[in-house]
């Protein structure tokens, strides 16, 4: 793992010691003749061999030494712009990269930033584009060897990005930066054991970094929740020796006195299972060690306050966390059990590994009575949605079309994308229960969506809410090279892009 530091590159180039260059090559019928220039420019001598296997269809990039040592080396990628192109695609590749370089005595890495004319129809500004250069290193280079016992320490490598306009790529240096030290904070969170992270630790640990930001943190013990009536939560964490939590954070930007604009206020509402067992209806023990990532739409409404704090963006947000373990013991919850939430609703627990909604119906109806223009959850709620949208999608429910349409933007263009599927009044006829206000668990088919339709009657009808089912983003998977080892704090990216777009 690296100490990567950014730079923007200067007109005058200087190549230090065991440097490396990576240059793109746009794959199309002008291909030789810029390859041809390339080794003019860096002297390098390719065979005719290297030259023509390089150019061939199968072959996407060549390494090589030049003969100056100015660089050491460079590295020629071809890029295809065709049907197949996707705004994911430096992303990607420069955590491949990044990955591939780990065990390789680097010092610096100079990269030069393609002509954005070719990529406009990709990206919407030049800005973005070198965004997602800067977010594959960091993706691909994170690592959690926090418990290993023979981690070796960090790297320093400097990494310069050439660009006709040097204070644009220092803007995006500085944001970009801002917005993967959250991702980062979030992945950490998500990648605790549960040992570790308790519902008092999650608290504590989170405090600590919102205070440093000037974000207001109020945090209710077992004492207080139970004040407040939220049996939601109580119940669902009075199996575990660790007592719930439940956090309220609040980011307010200063805005110019001079200005007379409203802030919009938006309530990020987040599921924090630090541990999810099943409780008295006990999970199967394969896989079960990965329900220390139940917290993850927890860890993803604190990285995206962190993210718009340090970003300065001009969005009013509430953070609202409930924090429980889901143990069996003979003080836990049982199905058939009533529970009666903070809004007096009633809930018939038929499944106590349905837990989730059930502390969600606490944090939905204390985020309304907040009465924020909007209210988006995240959770990882459901192994229905993961059937119906795969591990790489998450779902997405919402009583607003403009939401629908501003969140699924943002995610084609973060490659955290979302999927909407319906909330129609049919389903919570699959919910009804004969002795409560609504039933926990419905039946086998439309599961994400009877979750969603759950929390939805904890949600004020006046106000805006989107529903987000994480299930299968925020595990670790094979659909990208960023991906397919720790937990991914998928909608920390989602959620920063989101907040800029309507804030335009």
């Amino acid at each position: 793992m690296f100490e990567l530091n950014f730079h923007s590159g200067k007109k005058k180039i200087t190549y230090g010691n065991l440097s490396l260059v990576i240059r793109f090559l746009i794959d199309d019928d002008q291909s030789k003749k810029n390859l041809l220039h390339l080794e003019k420019i860096y002297n390098l001598n390719l065979s005719d061999l290297q030259r023509e296997n390089f150019l061939s269809k199968e072959n996407k990039q060549i390494r090589i030494p030049t003969n100056s040592g100015k660089p050491d080396e460079i590295i020629i990628r071809k890029v295809k712009i065709d049907e197949k192109f996707d705004v994911d695609f430096f992303r990607n590749y420069f955590s491949e990269t990044i990955q591939q370089l780990q065990n390789e005595k680097l010092n610096s890495i100079h990269i030069f930033v393609p002509n954005f004319l070719q990529f406009k129809k990709y990206f919407n500004e030049e800005f973005y584009l070198i965004q997602t250069f800067i977010e594959g290193f960091y993706l691909g280079n994170y690592s959690f060897d926090k418990y290993k016992s023979d981690k070796s320490s960090l790297r320093k490598l400097e990494i310069f990005l050439y660009s006709e306009n040097e204070d644009l790529v220092n803007k995006v240096i500085q944001r970009t930066r801002a917005l993967m030290n959250a991702v980062y904070f979030a992945r950490d969170l998500q990648n605790e054991p549960s040992n570790e992270l308790t519902p008092e630790v999650f608290a504590k640990v989170v405090k600590a970094e919102a205070i440093k930001r000037g974000i207001k943190v109020t945090v209710f013990d077992e004492k207080e929740i139970q004040k407040r009536k939220m049996y939601g939560l109580l119940s669902v964490g009075k199996g575990s020796v660790n007592k719930p939590r439940f956090i309220v954070l609040e980011y307010k930007p200063t805005v110019k006195k001079n200005k007379k604009q409203k802030l919009l206020k938006i309530a990020l509402v987040g599921k924090g299972m630090t541990f999810d067992s099943g409780g008295i209806s006990l999970k199967p023990s394969k896989s079960m060690g990965e329900m220390k990532n139940d917290m993850a739409g927890a860890s993803i409404v604190v990285a995206s306050l962190i993210s718009a704090a340090d970003n300065k963006i001009p969005v009013h947000l509430f953070g609202i966390i409930p924090l429980a373990e889901n143990m069996p013991s003979g003080s836990a919850f049982k199905p058939g059990d009533i529970i009666k939430t903070a809004s007096g609703k009633t809930i018939e627990v038929e499944d106590t590994d349905a837990e989730g909604r059930i502390i969600l119906s606490d944090a939905l109806d204390y985020a309304s009575k907040l009465k924020p223009d909007q209210i988006i959850d995240f959770a990882t709620l459901t192994g229905s949605c993961v059937v119906a949208l795969g591990e790489f999608v998450a779902g997405m429910f919402t009583n607003s079309d403009e939401i629908a349409d501003n969140l699924f933007q943002s995610g084609l263009k973060t490659y955290e994308r979302v999927w909407r599927l319906p909330i129609w009044d049919d389903y919570s006829k699959l919910i009804d229960s004969d002795i409560a206000d609504v039933k926990n668990l419905g039946i086998r088919w439309a599961g994400a969506i009877t979750a969603a339709k759950f929390l939805e009657k904890f949600v004020d009808k006046k106000i805006k809410w989107a529903h987000l089912d994480i299930a299968g983003p925020s595990i670790h998977h094979n659909f990208r090279s960023y991906t397919n080892k720790y937990m991914t704090a998928f909608g920390v990216r989602l959620v920063n892009d989101y907040l800029n777009r309507i804030i335009k």
